[in-house]
């Protein structure tokens, strides 16, 4: 993917192990600093599968801040997503069928003290144009809530069980020692599906905005206090209106 400009932003792929080591400081600021996360002594968020991904930056064009960032590791079909991160959480053997290319997304973080709503909008234009190059025809990874407690995010999460559970030939399967499954909670109570999208996380939106669908269960990972969703979106199957905004 070449490097591009949008507004005061420039997007591109990591070039250099420095460039990674400040995608991975800046995913320590975002994800473990004043979290309520396990903490870190080298105040980095680095793993196995760093060394596997491409990594995109999004900095701004006037000073070169990294504002957001996030990694993608390609598969040439379903029978590699064992390699994922993603499956060591979940029972991903439905998804071995998957007959095309395929690409996990993680590690997505937009800066703490530089939220703005157009850092998203450039992040998912640069995922297109992966997308687009590469010939991918689904996306996954984990979206994550933050904040263990499912209680919390209830609304969010009856919504997602009401309207947005996988297909049953795509259906991850529990494998993670804690969860939560939404079946539980639907029998509590009924979603408000506005209040519910509100509560969202932002990248979650962004996902069911595609026509992306979830697990039917969260999983609950103490070591960085929140709790996540497989989520999942068949490129063929986003609407034909967000495809051409954003090609745009």
């Amino acid at each position: 993917m070449e490097s591009f400009d949008r507004g005061p932003y420039r997007v591109r792929l990591a070039a250099s192990a420095q460039d990674v080591i400040a995608a991975q400081r800046l995913r320590y600021h975002a994800f473990i600093r004043d979290t309520g996360a396990a903490p870190r002594e080298s105040e980095l968020d680095a793993d196995s599968f760093d060394d596997a991904c491409a990594h995109i930056l999004i900095e701004r064009v006037d000073d070169a801040l990294l504002v957001c960032c996030f990694r993608l590791m390609p598969f040439e079909s379903g029978q590699e997503i064992g390699r994922s991160y993603s499956a060591q959480y979940y029972n991903l053997g439905a998804l071995a069928d998957f007959p095309a290319r395929m690409v996990e997304m993680g590690r997505f973080c937009v800066h703490p003290e530089h939220r703005n709503p157009h850092i998203l909008r450039v992040a998912w234009q640069a995922m297109t144009r992966y997308v687009d190059a590469n010939g991918i025809e689904m996306l996954f990874g984990c979206s994550s809530f933050e904040g263990a407690d499912a209680d919390a995010h209830a609304d969010a999460l009856a919504l997602l069980g009401d309207r947005h559970i996988a297909p049953r030939r795509w259906l991850p399967l529990p494998k993670a020692p804690k969860i939560f499954r939404f079946g539980a909670l639907l029998r509590r109570r009924q979603p408000d599906p506005k209040r519910g999208m509100m509560r969202m996380p932002p990248l979650l939106r962004g996902y069911l905005s595609l026509g992306g669908w979830v697990s039917d269960h969260a999983v609950i990972d103490d070591d960085l206090n929140t709790l996540h969703v497989f989520t999942g979106v068949e490129m063929s199957r986003v609407p034909n209106r967000i495809a051409k905004l954003l090609r745009s």
